[in-house]
């Protein structure tokens, strides 16, 4: 049976939000134009695959503040997480085995756990 954790709440809410700004971030740069800055299209068969860009008009000051900011808050919560008190009162392999399964926590509520 595999170990669980008794994660700190305020570990578990960091990893929730994490998860929540990678999300929202990915979502954003998938609207976003390819590039931050207004470039011309182009096409390219010399590699060893085609690559083709439409012309991009390029990223506006608030897209490019939205992506700042969301990319900013990641990198907290990642600082956060890693460097948590929680992770001192674990042993190197048990504390790889613990990251782990803090960063699917949120997939699967616990076993017994009575939600129906």
């Amino acid at each position: 049976m595999a170990t669980t954790y008794d994660f700190p709440s305020d570990l578990l809410a960091g990893q929730e939000e994490l998860h929540q700004v990678r999300a929202e971030l990915s979502a954003l740069l998938k609207r976003l134009p390819w590039s931050v800055e207004p470039l011309d299209g182009f096409s390219d068969d010399n590699g060893w695959r085609k690559v083709e860009r439409p012309a991009s008009p390029g990223w506006t000051a608030d897209e490019q503040a939205e992506v700042e900011k969301l990319r900013r808050r990641e990198h907290e919560l990642a600082v956060f997480i890693s460097t948590h008190r929680y992770w001192a009162e674990l042993s190197g392999p048990e504390r790889v085995a613990a990251r782990s399964e803090l960063k699917h926590a949120h997939e699967a509520p616990p076993d017994g756990d009575g939600a129906s």
